[in-house]
């Protein structure tokens, strides 16, 4: 006898559609964006306005970024398995377009899980409400790349 994968809850999906998954749509949410801090993720976002081509599509994008001062490539994963899995739990909160980058802090490596999922539900809140500040002026942040 087979066994079957668990099948997953619909509300608890993470989709492709749901995901930031180009360099430039990372690069414009740092650039032109809000950034709202929680004790270890920094979210940036940024929201689709009316007129915007990225306006016509339906719903969320979520992105994630863990730098290599978090760890190794053992511990980096099991850093995003985690964030995507409590992102999974709390997606459905978000209702606007808007487009966000989760940034988690060197903290992030040994939070509780319910500490991890009730900072990604205060951060998804907090974007629902527009708070942040802006992240314009800031500096470039990673290396510069060059079209050719």
């Amino acid at each position: 006898m087979a066994l079957s994968a668990p099948v997953k809850r619909s509300s608890e999906s993470f989709p492709k559609s749901a995901r930031l998954l180009k360099h430039v749509d990372f690069e414009r949410v740092y650039r032109t964006g809000q950034r709202h801090f929680c004790g270890s993720l920094t979210f940036f976002f940024v929201r689709a306005a009316a007129g915007d081509a990225s306006a016509k599509r339906v719903g969320v994008r979520v992105g994630l970024t863990v730098g290599r001062a978090l760890g190794g490539a053992v511990e980096r994963n099991r850093i995003k398995r985690r964030v995507r899995s409590a992102v999974r739990k709390h997606l459905q909160e978000l209702s606007s377009p808007v487009d966000i980058v989760i940034n988690p802090k060197k903290s992030a490596v040994n939070v509780d899980f319910v500490q991890l999922e009730n900072e990604i539900q205060q951060g998804f809140a907090a974007i629902e409400r527009g708070e942040g500040s802006s992240a314009t002026g800031s500096p470039p942040r990673g290396r510069k790349r060059t079209v050719r």
